[in-house]
């Protein structure tokens, strides 16, 4: 069985380390976690490692992330990996820093990657876990918070709760979307 575990970001060294490249953060980890590395294939950066007897393919969009649907698209069909076997792993502003929120559909909640990701595939009942990032910003300023960098407290903080996103994707591949949900929202 395969599975697409996708995380989200924008390419290039002025988003490497901000808020908005946490789906890129957690995809790099549990690469180095599985002992594989990406290539640079269409649409993205490509791996591909197996959990068990369960094979997942790792995709970080090279598309920027308001074209992110068509790299999902793309790898979805390419590799045959049915709906439901989708994982996209996506910052969250409405969720405090770290915290873990993992959805079988809903709506894109303004977040644009998810609204061309639902554009592309035709629906928006495609599994999400949406990664915390707070929203300690003034009014106005939310793109600034979200393409910024995070703060020393959260980079000290991150490497944890980036273990605890490790875990829940694999929860997800090896147990289900539901076990998933009910062990690891809210951790």
């Amino acid at each position: 069985m395969k599975y697409l575990i996708v995380g989200l970001g924008n390419i290039g060294d002025e988003y490497r380390n901000t808020r908005h490249n946490i789906g890129f953060k957690v995809l790099d980890a549990l690469a180095e976690a599985s002992n594989t590395s990406f290539t640079t294939e269409r649409y993205g950066d490509v791996a591909q490692c197996r959990l068990k007897n369960k094979q997942m393919v790792l995709l970080k969009p090279s598309t920027y992330m308001n074209l992110s649907g068509n790299a999902v698209r793309y790898w979805k069909e390419k590799e045959k990996i049915e709906l439901e076997n989708i994982l996209v792993i996506v910052d969250d502003i409405a969720l405090p820093f770290g915290a873990i929120r993992i959805k079988p559909s809903g709506s894109d909640a303004g977040h644009n990657g998810l609204k061309n990701i639902a554009q592309m595939l035709g629906t928006q009942a495609y599994p999400r876990l949406r990664f915390g990032i707070g929203d300690n910003f003034p009014r106005g300023c939310q793109i600034d918070y979200v393409l910024g960098h995070f703060t020393l407290d959260e980079r000290q903080k991150l490497p944890v709760r980036i273990d605890v996103a490790i875990d829940a994707i694999k929860a997800f591949v090896l147990s289900g979307l539901q076990f998933a949900m009910c062990n690891f929202n809210n951790k």
